[in-house]
């Protein structure tokens, strides 16, 4: 248990792409963060990342009525089914393709999928254990494009769907006799969002282009009449029908008793007469800027009837409907709104950016801020905890040095004083001031108590600080040079810089003072690690030869070693005092490397050139960290010189680097098809470069970022480590989070009653007790404490009750 660390929260990004949900008591938001999926709740300001995670990029949610269950789909079609009750994860499920909405229908029995250019319904699971999970009802061809998005009516008899293709559809749930599917047109562009009113089947669509259609329905939804059974022989003679139309198609999943049903896009008048018809009431324009705002969101509240519809250039508007009055138009952000969603109460309104990982939660009427959240749009670089543990400091490639607290997730300040990308910070000792480095040339001081830059130093010669260092009393600040390979050194009280150490032949890869003794270490690329004295007239103390370039340095807590990171995969331990080697530790094939996507050379050739650039110790100095150009980050015994366990920071494979091996079914005879940007057509991707055409932005390209640690710190508390990556800043810890979920619960039933009836020996009192409590260990206790003698008489009825608390854990 001593190294049991498991994931416990991701900060530093709150959201990347996919589509928001509010709970069902329109507290907490349900944010898809990359490959996981992380809830913040509002109510009582906190944030917490599920304990799960899919193979890719998260695409879309799809939240029950009652908000007990979540599908989570990901970029390649792959669907788990979560219990947002107990935090896991109950089925997986591959719906062969790229998935782009997904809807439950509001009583809950079934959902549906949009999926190429068709929808699909499946029987929503129950509450009963099934084998299989998703059971395919009916299959919904119409549309020549592209599916975009759902929509049902209140009583869940029929669903609406948008296309690329500039349609809409009205679909039922079930075969409605006088209701035929057919294409619903009068827009120009794709449809982005599609809406029901209230209690009706009239309803709104809206393309790309910032068009509004307004279609009223002649009949109510009370007026769908069923159509009637069948002979046998018609049946017999439909099913036929349907098998061969199967095999001519595309092969569907093996199991699913599923029906097909074809929409036609301009069907005869005489087919018509008697149906449910539709008729455009309105046409409204939301766009007044031009081609290069176009609509990329939407949602609609019922009960008040407010539209909300976001643009690519960051502005949203709130229209009342159906009368279409503006009630406000805001821009909130710099970049394409990719996500709206609207609360129960129709009070609170979601935005998500993904361009710049922002987060906002809106409050209409009273025009404020319920939540206004942003991560580093860039990777993040480098990270201290404060000396309590309560915050968490993350400085950037974009500049920005934000400060996180740990109980809450949230980041509650963030600095931008530097122009450039920051590559250092850390807290001094007294946990209210923090320092950076940057490549701008500055070394800043921030006051976490007036939270301004009190500070900022910097050096006669313009140079960029690869890193930063304070000592134990906060009064000398260092920081090292890339360019003019020395170290300079200011006082924190006056700002003025005391001296300038210069004796490397090399960047300065890293520096950390003696937490014990005024001794600053600095290492660098010319394979050496520099010991000085700071009350010695700052000459070098010693100085520790390497066999290959430094690229980390720390101190143990106590100040009695010293560990170095190089560039052949090494770490080693020197003796400060004797400038003696106390060991080594060969890392290069702990590091395990992936194979980015246009390598030439296998993954095992490209780990010879892979190296640890962060290390960090335990609190206790037992144990040390180290991370690099790899997922993994390995925890080192430091006196047995072994590894002990390796993390595994992501399984997203919208990251490169993951995989080992190339997937070979991307290797043609022409080439890797990872070179080809295959979204180019894409509503936030580049226009397809056709003559005379004069949108997008061609100068962006869909890109994957590789996987990386950039830095390791262990909190002062021993009890968690965070670690900075491309997916953000994750922190794994010992203790796993509690969830209180109990069954049935009355005052009569606590701990103390629990043992109570044991010692009157009433076992079947006490774990029918244990099992309302639900609580794992208790339960465990009592389950010990019965005799084994007992355990035959109390079988049967204690086995019929397990069925009742599934989720107990026994």
């Amino acid at each position: 248990m001593k190294f049991a660390y498991r994931f416990s929260n991701l900060l530093g990004t709150v959201y990347r792409c996919g589509n928001l949900n509010f709970t069902q008591d329109g507290n907490s938001v349900i944010s898809p963060v990359g490959n996981r999926v992380t809830v913040f709740d509002l109510k009582n300001n906190r944030s917490d990342t599920l304990p799960l995670a899919t193979k890719y990029n998260i695409k879309c949610v799809g939240l029950s009525p009652d908000g007990r269950l979540a599908i989570i789909v990901d970029e390649g079609g792959e669907a788990l089914l979560v219990s947002l009750v107990c935090r896991s994860v109950l089925h997986h499920f591959h719906f062969k393709g790229s998935v782009h909405s997904v809807s439950f229908s509001p009583d809950g029995r079934k959902f549906v999928v949009t999926k190429g250019n068709i929808a699909q319904m499946y029987h929503a699971p129950g509450k009963k254990r099934e084998f299989n999970a998703f059971v395919l009802d009916k299959t919904y061809f119409g549309p020549y494009d592209e599916t975009t998005c759902i929509d049902w009516t209140d009583d869940s008899k029929c669903f609406v769907v948008g296309s690329k293709d500039m349609s809409t559809w009205v679909f039922g749930a079930e075969r409605w006799d006088n209701l035929i599917y057919y294409a619903l047109g009068g827009h120009k562009d794709a449809i982005v969002a599609c809406f029901f009113e209230s209690n009706s089947l009239d309803l709104y669509s809206l393309s790309q282009d910032g068009a509004l259609c307004v279609w009223q329905c002649d009949t109510p939804p009370e007026g769908l009449k069923l159509k009637p059974p069948k002979g046998w022989k018609a049946d017999l003679l439909q099913r036929e029908k349907e098998e061969e139309e199967e095999e001519e198609g595309e092969d569907e999943e093996e199991g699913d008793r599923e029906t097909t049903i074809r929409g036609k896009t301009m069907p005869a008048e005489q087919e018509k007469a008697g149906k449910v018809k539709y008729s455009r009431l309105a046409k409204y324009f939301l766009n007044k800027e031009g081609d290069f705002n176009n609509l990329t969101a939407a949602a609609y509240h019922k009960k008040t009837h407010l539209l909300v519809t976001g643009f690519a250039s960051g502005i949203f508007h709130l229209h009342e409907l159906p009368e279409f009055n503006l009630i406000h138009s805001l821009s909130i952000s710099d970049q394409r709104v990719a996500s709206v969603a609207i609360n129960s109460s129709g009070d609170w309104i979601a935005f998500g950016c993904s361009g710049l990982g922002q987060l906002l939660v809106w409050e209409w009427q009273s025009e404020s801020y319920i939540l206004k959240q942003q991560g580093h749009f860039n990777s993040m670089v480098s990270l201290a905890y404060s000396p309590d543990g309560q915050y968490i400091v993350t400085g950037g490639d974009d500049g920005k040095v934000k400060v996180w607290n740990t109980l809450s997730g949230f980041c509650f300040v963030t600095f931008t004083e530097h122009s450039s990308g920051v590559t250092g910070v850390t807290f001094t000792t007294t946990g209210h001031v923090i320092v950076t480095s940057s490549l701008d040339g500055t070394v800043r001081a921030f006051d976490l108590h007036r939270y301004r830059n009190f500070r900022t130093f910097t050096s006669p010669r313009p140079t960029q600080f690869s890193c930063v260092a304070v000592d134990s009393s906060g009064e000398i600040v260092s920081a090292g040079a890339q360019d003019s390979f020395e170290i300079f050194v200011w006082s924190m009280q006056t700002g003025r810089l005391l001296d300038v150490l210069s004796g490397h032949e090399g960047p300065i890869s890293g520096l950390c003072f003696n937490p014990m003794k005024s001794i600053l270490a600095s290492a660098s690329w010319d394979k050496t690690v520099r010991l000085w004295d700071m009350f010695d007239s700052w000459r070098t103390k010693e100085t520790l030869t390497l066999t290959s370039d430094a690229l980390a340095v720390t101190f143990r807590p106590d100040g009695a070693e010293l560990a170095v990171a190089t560039l052949n995969s090494q770490i080693t331990f020197w003796d400060p005092e004797n400038a003696v080697q106390m060991g080594s530790i060969e890392g290069r094939h702990d590091l395990k490397t992936g194979r980015k996507e246009l390598d030439k050379i296998t993954a095992k050739h490209s780990a010879k050139g892979k190296a640890f650039t962060t290390l960090c110790y335990s609190a206790d100095g037992q144990n040390i960290l180290a991370g690099g150009m790899s997922k993994f980050v390995c925890l080192y015994h430091v006196r047995e010189q072994i590894l002990v366990k390796r993390f595994e920071l992501s399984c997203n494979l919208s990251l490169d680097a993951m995989e080992e091996f190339l997937n070979r079914r991307k290797m043609t005879e022409f080439g890797n098809l990872a070179l080809i940007d295959q979204d180019a057509g894409e509503e936030n991707g580049v226009a397809v470069p056709l003559p005379g055409v004069r949108k997008g932005d061609m100068s962006s390209r869909h890109f994957k970022p590789e996987i990386r640690v950039t830095s390791l710190r262990f909190s002062p508390t021993g009890r968690c480590w965070a670690a900075t990556s491309t997916e953000g800043l994750l922190i794994f810890s010992l203790d796993a989070q509690m969830l209180f979920d109990p069954f049935e619960l009355d005052t009569s039933v606590t701990p103390g009653r629990i043992r109570e009836a044991l010692r009157q020996r009433e076992f079947t009192r006490a774990i029918l007790m244990a099992f309302r409590l639900n609580e794992k260990k208790l339960a465990q206790e009592v389950l010990e404490a019965v005799p084994q003698d007992e355990t035959v008489t109390g079988t049967a009825t204690t086995s019929s009750t397990l069925w009742q608390f599934p989720s107990s854990g026994v």
